[in-house]
């Protein structure tokens, strides 16, 4: 009879470690789905949330030449077809004497018909010495100009759209200087992934000494106003043979190669325009 109650015990003690024990792998699955919860969760929040090095300095301020402050304007008029000549000696009579006027703190730097690529529109490029001020006393003058405001006039009645952007000139770019001819000219435009500019900068600071052999190297400049993370390489060539010449040179040249690997990955578009300057460019 007293083994009984003994059996009983025993069981019952059994029982209670059977449960204890299957609690404690319950609760340590609990830990071990909870801790793989919040990996999961600090994993799937990685993918959004970026650790950001904090700077000190604007990226246009980084890439461009502070020290003279040079603001640039790129303008595009694509023109009705039947007036492109009318058009371009419009543009002769009046752009050359803004140029020519001290009074107007800016200088046209070239202005030019596209021969390939979009077809009846014209180019002007403009510079600003001493940036956004210069830009803003420039359009001021140029409200109070009774033949700037009639060419405008006559001008929009031979344009079917215009557009333009505000420019700052990279660092390791020459300044575009007024340049002998005859030459045609590459306006090769690059639209960047956002947030890659610096990166582009970097390789092509180094870049730029692979295109300076044969002196076709004009300016390389990028957006700060109107389609951004945009960037304007102009190249000058004498024809389209030597154009084709100097770039498969390049391709011989060590390290060339590296560039154009690292630096595609950044580009979501590209276009080129060959360029041919009207009379009033100082880039001939």
């Amino acid at each position: 009879m007293s083994l009984k109650p003994s059996a009983c015990v025993i069981m019952m003690l059994a029982d209670a470690v059977l449960f204890n024990k299957f609690s404690f792998i319950c609760v340590c699955r609990g830990f071990a789905s909870s801790s793989s919860r919040n990996r999961e969760d600090s994993w799937f929040k990685s993918l959004f949330v970026r650790k950001v090095d904090p700077r000190k300095d604007a990226h246009s301020n980084l890439l461009t030449k502070n020290e003279e402050s040079n603001l640039y304007k790129i303008q595009f008029h694509n023109v009705k077809p039947e007036c492109l000549d009318a058009y371009n000696k419009l543009c002769e009579d009046v752009l050359p004497s803004i140029h020519a006027d001290k009074y107007y703190p800016c200088e046209l730097v070239g202005t030019w018909n596209t021969w390939y690529g979009e077809q009846d529109q014209a180019v002007h490029l403009w510079r600003y010495r001493g940036g956004y001020p210069a830009l803003t006393e420039v359009m001021n003058k140029l409200r109070q100009n009774k033949e700037f405001t009639a060419y405008r006039m006559e001008r929009g009645k031979m344009l079917l759209s215009r557009r333009n952007q505000l420019l700052l000139e990279f660092s390791f770019w020459n300044e575009p200087v007024p340049r002998e001819g005859p030459n045609i000219y590459e306006l090769r435009s690059y639209q960047l992934r956002p947030g890659t500019m610096i990166e582009w900068g970097n390789y092509w600071a180094r870049a730029i000494q692979y295109r300076q052999r044969n002196r076709e190297a004009v300016g390389g400049f990028f957006s700060q106003i109107g389609d951004l993370y945009m960037v304007h390489h102009l190249w000058a060539y004498k024809d389209l043979l030597s154009r084709e010449e100097t770039r498969n040179a390049v391709w011989q040249q060590e390290g060339w190669h590296e560039v154009v690997y690292y630096t595609v990955p950044l580009i979501q578009r590209m276009d080129s325009r060959i360029m041919i300057p009207t009379k009033a460019s100082p880039l001939k």
